[in-house]
């Protein structure tokens, strides 16, 4: 892209942001626009300062569907609604709801409050909360810092289980996802979308095959579904600490929110909790779902909100589901072309491979 290219591509998105904010009816004026975007995906994302001194923050998309980006972020305020009863509240950075949905707005309400989206076509946009940040845990966390953060997630989860039977679920499941890459793979143009050979595609179509088969194995339908956030890399959370622990202080960044499985959020908390700490050049190995300090992670979680046998062999899955998903029907989309390049073709050399040979049963002896 050239710079005039990428000057022109800026300017649109920054319009839309302000398209956005005049539809969504807020009197304060937007003073300057500011990106704040982590550069690794394609999302754009904005911090608005406002003329009375205050800031909001803008998210602008233009891949999947308009539809379950506005059904997303309906089940995200939801969450933080239910969650305000509870020691979390106001961890997660709330989503705009429509202005006559406001308190001092109208008085009968027949259905929850509606989020404020704009759609132009073939761009959408919501505004959150910008919430206030602590602390950012460190690269590599000590023992101490993982069993801590083990606990709090435990009761974060325990406390989303209590509240998900409010939370309607999505249109979209791990399922349907899966489903659909199939369907992408066995079409005769998906060459379009996928940078893969036949010989290839035909080992991913297997791939999802044996997931889809895991899932009615493991009795995935029957399974509690509660709000994940999946993407736990330390850019997207900060924590306090209350005399010398971690608490988890605030929360930010939606792309991977789901109302599915509580371990679709282990993954990304064994990279947090890995020796090999968070790297600017990463690549998706299972090896941190083995690793002594992941046990420990296991270990204090399981203490709290106690995990079953199923559960725990079913993070494979988990990870199976994070390459097939994340990286091959969606990597065009969540990363940029340099990122999404090289995460392709490992997850068919690498990851996939991995997966197939990775044997979670060594995790079981934390269950006593």
């Amino acid at each position: 892209m050239t710079t005039q290219a990428r000057e022109d591509h800026s300017a649109n998105y920054e319009g839309e942001v302000r398209d956005a904010w005049r539809a969504y009816g807020d009197p304060r004026v937007i003073t300057s626009v500011v990106e704040v975007s982590a550069k690794v995906s394609t999302n754009h994302v904005y911090r608005l300062h406002l003329d009375d001194g205050g800031s909001a923050i803008a998210k602008v998309s233009s891949y999947g569907s308009y539809y379950l980006f506005r059904e997303d972020h309906d089940r995200i305020h939801r969450s933080r609604e239910l969650l305000q009863d509870t020691r979390w509240a106001g961890l997660l950075a709330d989503v705009f709801v429509e202005r006559d949905q406001l308190p001092g707005g109208p008085s009968q309400r027949t259905r929850p409050p509606r989020v404020f989206t704009h759609y132009s076509g073939q761009l959408w946009t919501a505004f959150y909360q910008d919430v206030a940040v602590d602390q950012s845990l460190p690269r590599v966390l000590s023992d101490a810092q993982i069993g801590e953060l083990g606990e709090e997630m435990a009761l974060l989860h325990r406390d989303c289980a209590d509240v998900a039977r409010r939370i309607p679920l999505t249109s979209k499941s791990i399922k349907s996802d899966a489903i659909h890459l199939l369907d992408l793979l066995s079409d005769k143009h998906s060459s379009l979308k996928f940078q893969y050979n036949a010989e290839q595609k035909q080992y991913l179509r297997r791939q999802c095959h044996e997931f889809l088969e895991q899932l009615d194995r493991f009795g995935y339908d029957d399974w509690s579904k509660i709000p994940v956030l999946i993407d736990w890399n330390l850019g997207n959370f900060s924590v306090s600490m209350d005399q010398q622990q971690i608490r988890l202080f605030s929360r930010w960044d939606y792309d991977w929110f789901r109302i599915e499985p509580r371990l679709l959020d282990f993954y990304f908390l064994s990279r947090v909790s890995s020796a090999t700490g968070d790297r600017t050049v990463f690549s998706y190995s299972p090896h941190t779902l083995l690793e002594p300090r992941f046990r420990k992670f296991l270990t204090a979680y399981h203490r709290i909100y106690p995990l079953n046998e199923n559960e725990l062999l079913f993070m494979r899955e988990v990870y199976r589901f994070f390459i097939l998903n994340y990286v091959v029907r969606e990597g065009d989309n969540f990363f940029q072309p340099e990122y999404w390049r090289r995460l392709q073709q490992e997850a068919v050399t690498l990851c996939l491979p991995a997966a197939e040979r990775l044997d979670l049963r060594p995790l079981l002896d934390i269950l006593g």
